[in-house]
């Protein structure tokens, strides 16, 4: 058997996923599972079990029918016995109609027609038991399980040896992540907490716990928010990991997590690092699992990050 899961969005979209993937090969241990991913989601299943092959395509992209016949060739010598969609777009449902795949499973909608199973789309609850409502069109009544991940052990490895060179595996130490996405702000989210507030944690924690060292994660966008924290603190440390696996091998690692809604969010879910997390425009509900022992949000009383105030975030670092 050979089964096919559509998943547009980011990384952390395809690590809410996970649990959806993990109940598939619960229940089909001898499937092949692939999916058919945004570019810059690929990197994802470097940590996930589940998945035998990892096909590409820009759902976002202006595709024209060129492209979808390439997609449409690229499915059809698969042979596809079950596909399980996110999307809601009818081409989508028509291109899995034209492969011939038995089982079209995905969200019920007036553009679901040329789906062979639907489900109700339940936009209120954790976005993975969203996604894990999928299996219900085949019939599979599991619960959905918390996202975990499977992190390679070379990437065990490299975090180990960072750690040691750092100086920080006796010590332990306190890993935060900006979560400076420009991408995020074209689009009207903007889930940047502002450095001046970051500052102010940092003081704080240097000053209570002056021989935790704190460990910034530094990534392609994030060059600015860096440069000026370490204008202000001097000691941080600095490190840019080249891969999720690598990312999730650090997180796993740390005395405690300090992010914004942002894909390590995710991961330090995953991996049950205790995470404190800082909710502006988005919706910490939806985001995170119920009654999460591990990660605890905080939502602005606004929809801007900002608003946030440092002396907030300091009481839960210190609560826990």
């Amino acid at each position: 058997m050979r089964i096919l899961a559509l998943v547009p969005g980011g990384i952390g979209d395809q690590i809410l996923f996970f649990p959806t993937l993990a109940t598939l090969k619960q229940t089909y241990p001898q499937a092949q599972i692939d999916v058919l991913v945004e570019p810059r989601s690929k990197g994802a299943y470097r940590v996930c079990p589940s998945v035998s092959e990892v096909l590409v395509f820009d759902y976002k992209d202006r595709n024209g029918l060129a492209d979808y016949l390439n997609l449409l060739g690229m499915i059809r010598d698969r042979e596809y016995d079950i596909a399980l969609t996110l999307g809601q777009r009818w081409a989508v449902g028509l291109l899995l109609w034209l492969n011939g795949i038995t089982t079209r499973v995905g969200y019920e909608s007036q553009k679901s027609c040329l789906l062979t199973d639907t489900v109700p789309l339940k936009t209120e609850q954790y976005a993975a038991e969203m996604y894990h409502d999928l299996v219900l069109g085949l019939g599979i009544q599991t619960p959905c399980p918390t996202p975990t991940i499977a992190v390679p052990k070379s990437d065990i490895d490299w975090a180990e040896a960072t750690q040691d060179r750092m100086g920080i595996r006796e010590t332990g130490y306190i890993l935060l992540h900006g979560g400076s996405s420009q991408l995020a702000v074209t689009k009207g989210i903007d889930k940047i907490y502002p450095p001046q507030h970051w500052s102010a944690i940092i003081a704080d924690l240097q000053a209570k716990q002056p021989d935790v060292p704190i460990v910034v994660v530094k990534g392609p966008e994030d060059s600015a928010l860096v440069s000026e924290l370490l204008e202000k603190a001097p000691s941080l440390k600095v490190v840019s990991p080249p891969d999720i696996g690598k990312l999730a091998a650090l997180i796993a690692g740390a005395n405690l997590m300090l992010c914004t809604d942002s894909a390590p969010m995710h991961l330090a879910i995953a991996v049950g690092t205790y995470t404190i997390a800082l909710f502006g425009p988005t919706d910490a509900k939806k985001l995170v699992p119920p009654n999460s022992e591990t990660c605890i949000p905080i939502q602005s009383p606004s929809k801007a990050i900002g608003d946030i105030p440092p002396v907030t975030v300091l009481e839960q670092i210190w609560r826990g």
